[in-house]
């Protein structure tokens, strides 16, 4: 038979499941048990059962396998992982290894040949050997003194956990989630607990909206799930623990930020979507017009000085960032990134995220970047006073920095700048560009229909007489899910310094006092963009005022 058909013989999957695992297999590398595992086909338990009467093996538990802390073999971690395997201890002669796949032969030579002696396998479960090696890393960590001694769950009620996390209904209630939150385009995928169970939202061109509430039962073992597959440690739960997820939907790789925080109900889990193929770092694509590309690409032409980006969590700051990353990056410069975390690999441009944990800041990073001899800097965020100078400095001494800044507005940036304790002169030498921005939902183009905009509207946007263009409003259709609006477009105000408003900031003038300035100067603002697009059908009045808030 094919490798794998007895599988199918014993009743463990269904042909037509076997065959998904093969095309996953052959995609990413992962043999035909584990295919089945990711993809919520076969259950942890009964495959290791299946496995280890096929091949005539001792079946055992993580529990019953514990790994000797004395014990001495010549095998990396990194091959261990990727090879599910891990050697337990020394037995009249043999090297005893836990195994969670023993149709894989190459491993059994390989562990023959490296321990130089007999091997002796038993199998468990894949999540038996992520906590042997948990287990065998904590150990570790004791002995170095970086680890704490108390353990908030018992050993018992872990192991039941895991075993509850690796149940098919958990495993395909997970699966579903997330390759439905890619299909209906989500960016966040938010488990949180409550009294009653665990409520699952998806976040859709920057808006919530409840998908699921998984029963209490399986509040933990979902959570446990995430955690399991984030390399996390399901153990802990007092504490906010990060990570990443690669999973295959539709035969390809998502990468996913994770990030757990406890709450009275237990632990809330968002998975942030990083899929590089969604995201165009393009500045059409984004939004932006001719005019606002010309001048940042004027801006990104100079060998020196600062541009931020300037917004709320959430606008698209990062992504215009890498938009304006992947213009400049050619052979002949050498860009340095800095960030909290990496969200996306950029070829061509050396990246590290901080760690302030061990002390590696934005600040240290930076300090450090600059002795790596570099022509662009990027920092994630300015957020104090040493990473604010640090850039001053690097702008100083002929380089071109890009960062972020949290303020509402453009002019806002040279106030919170001021309030971190940047000198005025040295500011006003430095910074290049300020770019305020927000993200608008954009009009589904198939459902929009046409409607009258109360004159109150227009009177809360400084408007006396109505846009000649008609006006549209989100209606919802089979194209758009019903919820009127397909993606996102970018609403933007471009502060330059010009020598006029330099003069201000040596005189101390306030943000408000900043903006008039440069409205007076031809300074588009927020508002202005957004309005525009709403007479261009692209988005609707309400969407502007939700993102800038227009009293």
């Amino acid at each position: 038979m094919d490798d794998g058909d007895w599988l199918v013989v014993k009743g463990v999957c269904t042909a037509a499941a076997l065959q998904q695992a093969r095309s996953l297999s052959a995609e990413n590398g992962d043999r035909i048990p584990r295919a089945l595992t990711k993809l919520g086909f076969a259950s942890e338990g009964r495959l290791a059962k299946a496995l280890a009467e096929e091949f005539g093996l001792e079946l055992a538990i993580a529990a019953d396998v514990a790994t000797d802390p004395e014990l001495s073999h010549p095998f990396t971690d990194s091959f261990l992982r990727a090879r599910w395997a891990v050697p337990v201890r020394w037995e009249a002669g043999c090297l005893v290894v836990a195994i969670a796949d023993p149709t894989d032969d190459d491993l059994l030579r390989s562990l023959e040949f490296g321990a130089g002696t007999a091997i002796r396998r038993v199998v468990v479960t894949y999540s038996s050997i992520e906590a042997l090696l948990l287990e065998a890393r904590r150990s570790v960590d004791e002995t170095d003194g970086e680890m704490a001694s108390d353990d908030p769950i018992e050993d018992e009620a872990l192991d039941a956990l895991r075993d509850l996390a690796s149940d098919a209904p958990v495993v395909r209630r997970v699966q579903r989630l997330i390759s439905d939150a890619i299909d209906v385009r989500a960016s966040d995928i938010h488990f949180e607990p409550l009294e009653t169970g665990l409520q699952v939202r998806y976040r859709v061109d920057g808006v919530l909206k409840d998908v699921d509430l998984a029963p209490r039962t399986m509040r933990n073992a979902i959570v446990s799930r995430l955690k399991i597959m984030a390399g996390l440690n399901i153990a802990e739960r007092r504490l906010p623990q990060d990570g990443r997820i690669r999973v295959t939907v539709h035969g390809r790789d998502t990468d996913f930020r994770v990030a757990t925080a406890p709450t009275i109900f237990g632990e809330s889990v968002v998975l942030r979507i990083l899929d590089r193929e969604q995201v165009a770092l393009d500045f059409d694509a984004l939004g932006f017009d001719a005019d606002v590309t010309a001048q940042l690409r004027r801006t990104l032409s100079q060998p020196y000085g600062i541009l931020l980006c300037t917004g709320p969590t959430g606008s698209g700051k990062t992504t215009t960032l890498y938009a304006a990353l992947k213009e400049l990056n050619t052979v002949d410069r050498k860009i340095l990134t800095v960030e909290d975390p990496v969200e996306y690999t950029l070829p061509g441009i050396n990246q590290t995220h901080v760690k302030p944990a061990i002390g590696y800041t934005f600040a240290n990073a930076l300090r450090a970047f600059l002795r790596q001899d570099p022509d662009i800097l990027m920092v994630g965020e300015i957020r104090d006073r040493e990473t604010a100078e640090i850039a001053v400095q690097a702008a100083l001494t002929g380089h071109l920095l890009l960062s972020t800044l949290h303020t509402n507005t453009a002019a806002a940036a040279i106030t919170r700048l001021l309030d971190m304790g940047i000198d005025d002169y040295l500011l006003t030498s430095t910074l290049s560009l300020v770019i305020g921005q927000r993200l608008v939902r954009r009009l589904c183009p198939t459902c929009r229909v046409e409607h009258t905009v109360p004159p109150e509207m227009w009177s809360r946007l400084g408007l006396t007489t109505p846009p000649d263009a008609p006006i549209y409003r989100a209606q919802g259709c089979m194209e758009c899910n019903s919820s009127g609006y397909v993606g996102r477009t970018s609403i933007l105000e471009l502060f330059a310094l010009t020598p006029s408003l330099q003069r201000m900031v040596l005189q101390k003038a306030d943000a408000r006092m900043l903006e008039e300035a440069a409205v007076g100067e031809g300074m588009r603002t927020m508002v202005r963009h957004g309005l525009e697009k709403v007479c261009s059908g692209e988005t609707t009045l309400e969407e502007v005022l939700r993102v800038t808030r227009v009293a």
